[in-house]
C-alpha cells in the first residue's frame, strides 16, 4: 500500500514501542499525597494522521479529573484542524484504562459540592466523549488490556475500536451502585443493539476481544501488543481518501446513528447526580475500595 502521510508516517509506530513504563501500579490504589498537574498527553501529526497517547505512568491509566480534562482538550484541538483525516488514540500499552480514579482528591472534592456546582463538574465526563465524537477526522481508539468505565465511554464515542485479543471492555458502574453515564448508552445501543447494551452496561458482563467483534463493539481484533499497529492501518485507509468526502460522510453517518442520543442521554448526569446521594453509591464505592463483597438495599 502506498504511503500517504510521506516517508515518516512508520516513525509514529517505531516512536509509540519503543518508550518503556517502569512506575508501580496502581496510582489510586496505592496511599498517595495528590499529585501536581502532569501532561498525560502527548500528541504527535505525521502528514494528515495524529496520534493521541494517554499515559498516567503507570499501569492503571486511571482517568483522574485532570486527565479527563486533558483528554477533552486534545480532542478539541483538531476541531478547527481541516488537515488531519484520522487520529488514532491510545493508552500506555499496558491497559488502556481502568477507569475512574476513585481517590482522585479532585473527585472527593466533587462529592462535597453543592447540587449546583457539582451538576457543572459531572459535566466534565460527556463533554470529554462529546469533544471526541464531534473531531472531523476519523477517530480509531486502540485497545490493550483493560478498557473499563469511562474508558468504555470513551470508546464507544471514537469512530472505530481496534482491540488485542487480550483486551476487554468492562463496564462496572452498575455493580459500583450508580448508573452509567456520559452519554454512552445510546452509543452503545446504536453499535450493539438493546439486549447486548443491557448486557455490557446494566449486567456489568466483562467482554473479550473475540466476542466484541461478534457483537459490533470492535471492528478488529489484533495480535497481543498490535492494536496500535492495526489502529495505524485504518489511519492510513483514511489518509489515503479525498478529505472533506471523508469527513462529510463521517458526520452523515453520526447523524443518522445518533438521531436521538440527545433526547435519552441528557438525563444521565442527573441520574448520576441523584445516585451520588443513594446509599448504595457509597456501599458500591467503599466495598470495591476494601476489597469486599457489596451489600446493596436499593437505597
Amino acid at each position: 500500500m502506498p504511503n500517504p502521510s510521506g516517508a515518516n508516517a512508520w516513525s509514529l509506530t517505531d516512536q509509540f514501542h519503543t518508550r518503556r513504563h517502569t512506575r508501580a501500579w496502581p496510582t489510586y490504589l496505592s496511599k498517595r499525597k495528590p499529585r501536581v498537574a502532569t501532561n498525560f498527553i502527548t500528541t504527535k501529526i505525521d502528514g494528515r494522521i495524529a496520534v493521541v497517547r494517554f499515559d498516567r505512568g503507570d499501569k492503571a491509566n486511571a482517568l483522574s479529573v485532570e486527565a479527563i480534562r486533558q483528554l477533552t482538550e486534545a480532542a478539541r484541538a483538531f476541531h478547527a484542524n481541516s488537515a488531519v483525516s484520522a487520529i488514532v488514540l491510545t493508552g500506555n500499552g499496558r491497559n488502556f484504562t481502568l477507569g475512574a480514579d476513585l481517590k482522585d482528591p479532585a473527585r472527593a472534592d466533587q462529592k462535597a459540592q453543592g447540587l449546583a456546582e457539582r451538576r457543572l463538574s459531572l459535566r466534565a465526563g460527556p463533554d470529554m466523549c462529546e469533544a471526541w465524537e464531534k473531531v472531523d477526522a476519523i477517530t480509531i481508539i486502540a485497545i490493550e488490556g483493560w478498557c473499563v468505565g469511562g474508558g468504555a465511554a470513551l470508546a464507544v464515542a471514537c469512530d472505530l475500536r481496534v482491540m488485542a485479543k487480550s483486551a476487554t471492555v468492562y463496564v462496572p458502574e452498575v455493580a459500583r451502585g450508580m448508573n452509567m453515564s456520559w452519554g454512552s448508552i445510546p452509543r452503545m445501543t446504536a453499535l450493539v443493539g438493546p439486549a447486548r447494551a443491557k448486557r455490557l452496561a446494566a449486567l456489568c458482563e466483562k467482554v473479550d476481544a473475540q466476542t466484541a467483534l461478534g457483537w459490533g463493539l470492535a471492528d478488529a481484533v489484533a495480535d497481543e501488543g498490535n492494536a496500535f499497529d492495526r489502529a495505524m492501518e485504518f489511519a492510513r485507509m483514511a489518509a489515503q481518501l479525498p478529505p472533506t468526502a471523508l469527513k462529510m460522510v463521517k458526520r452523515d453517518v453520526n447523524v443518522a446513528a445518533f438521531a436521538l442520543s440527545q433526547a435519552t442521554a441528557h438525563r444521565d448526569l442527573e441520574a448520576f447526580a441523584l445516585m451520588q446521594q443513594s446509599d448504595d453509591y457509597t456501599e458500591g464505592v467503599a466495598s470495591f475500595l476494601e476489597g469486599r463483597t457489596p451489600t446493596f438495599t436499593g437505597d
